[in-house]
């Protein structure tokens, strides 16, 4: 059962303007994420940020009470996986969420993506 629905866009330039600043990256990736992104292009980041904010809205809460790092965008085979940690898990788990499917895509301008939470 669908239990959420969000989607997110983004412009690459305005990750891509940010991305060499730790503080913002400490800040919205998780030290994980941050490794990955270190060998990938500024989209890659642009897609995760994106991920991230389309997983806030599938909760139902945005970024209200949670962290951009209580979301966390893993490659699982080469396609994205979601794990939640503190406050997102406890929502998630507070609403019976059991999966959070994420898609990501980009053009040269743009970052985009969907995410679907499933109970």
């Amino acid at each position: 059962m669908i239990i959420g629905v969000g989607t997110d866009i983004i412009e690459i330039n305005r990750i891509e303007k940010l991305i060499n600043n730790t503080r913002f990256m400490e800040k919205f990736f998780t030290s994980g994420e941050r490794e990955y992104l270190k060998i990938k292009k500024a989209e890659s980041a642009a897609g995760y940020f994106c991920a991230k904010e389309a997983i806030s809205k599938a909760l139902g809460t945005g970024f209200s009470g949670i962290k951009f790092t209580d979301i966390e965008i893993i490659k699982v085979n080469s396609a994205p996986k979601v794990l939640l940690h503190g406050k997102a898990l406890d929502i998630a788990n507070k609403m019976g969420i059991k999966n959070i499917n994420v898609s990501i895509s980009h053009c040269k301008e743009y970052a985009v993506s969907c995410a679907v939470a499933e109970g």
